[in-house]
């Protein structure tokens, strides 16, 4: 089973709008309500590819109802920890180009903190858990390090989706895959990545400090997957960005439920980077029928 951890999910408002004056009133095109949170955006994604999973993370208030019965509605399986603070709403705002303004998280009580840490450490051998997204600033910076240690000790593997000191740390504890895009992979090791050999350097360093895989993004120009003795870049399909929302946590998904479903880490690759960019084409997550579709257009080359 494949568990995600998302600690500080939203209610993704997207608003259209033709023109914009502020401070005056503005009137909508249109308006999309979509349960957010890379976490639960991996779920919907596994969900699409026939992966079993459950969403686990921390849910209260009105928005946490709404995300919670959505999910369900879709046929995700839910387990959250139940909190006394409302989940947050982030605003995508569409004009052109798309700004967002994004909650800063509700306030966890220890005790809510500590419900989420138990449930993870009744995982089973096989389990994979995929913690992604933000932490709420209430946790702490340390807090995926508990959850690490927490899956460690009940034999499930752990996939890592995050940035910075939080990624690095948790490296040493032999991630399932790491995922960190071009820019990412900069600020991580403070070096500007202007090569591909740079890229590759970079990458097996993280399998040095412990990664098992490691997918690079790096927008047009594809993606990189670096094992233990090989390295491949995948070509990206052909089509119209319309959504900027998700397509790293698709990438997940298409990993991590490819390769929980029997499949090789190169089908698993390949299918990642197919719902990526099906993601990346649509206005909400990738759908089954786009990324079976566009699974026939990803190329891979072994460098």
């Amino acid at each position: 089973m494949i568990y995600t951890v998302t600690l500080n999910p939203s209610i993704d408002y997207i608003v259209e709008v033709e023109h914009i004056e502020l401070g005056s009133l503005n009137r909508m095109a249109r308006d999309l309500k979509f349960p957010g949170g890379k976490g639960i955006n991996v779920s919907r994604v596994l969900n699409q590819l026939g992966a079993d999973n459950t969403a686990i993370g921390f849910l209260g208030g009105f928005t946490g109802r709404f995300i919670d019965e959505t999910l369900r509605k879709e046929g995700i399986v839910t387990d959250f920890v139940r909190i006394e603070d409302d989940t947050r709403i982030n605003i995508k705002l569409k004009h052109g180009d798309e700004t967002e303004i994004n909650g800063l998280g509700p306030n966890i009580r220890h005790e809510e903190a500590d419900e989420l840490v138990h449930k993870l450490s009744r995982l089973q051998p096989g389990d994979i858990a995929v913690l992604s997204g933000s932490v709420p600033p209430s946790l702490g910076s340390g807090f995926y390090e508990l959850l690490i240690q927490a899956c460690k000790k009940s034999g499930a593997e752990f996939v890592i989706d995050t940035t910075g000191d939080a990624l690095m740390k948790a490296l040493a504890q032999q991630p399932l895959v790491v995922k960190p895009n071009h820019h990412e992979l900069a600020e991580l090791f403070g070096v500007p990545m202007d090569s591909h050999d740079k890229l590759v350097m970079y990458g097996r360093k993280l399998l040095e400090k412990g990664a098992q895989h490691a997918m690079i993004s790096m927008a047009g120009e594809g993606a990189l997957l670096i094992t233990a003795d090989q390295v491949y870049h995948a070509s990206v399909p052909a089509g119209t960005v319309r959504n900027s929302v998700g397509a790293g946590d698709s990438m997940i998904a298409g990993f991590v439920g490819t390769l929980s479903l029997g499949h090789s880490p190169l089908e698993a690759f390949r299918t990642g980077v197919a719902s990526g960019s099906a993601t990346a084409f649509s206005d909400d997550l990738a759908v089954r029928e786009m990324i079976a579709k566009l699974r026939e257009q990803v190329t891979i080359t072994s460098l």
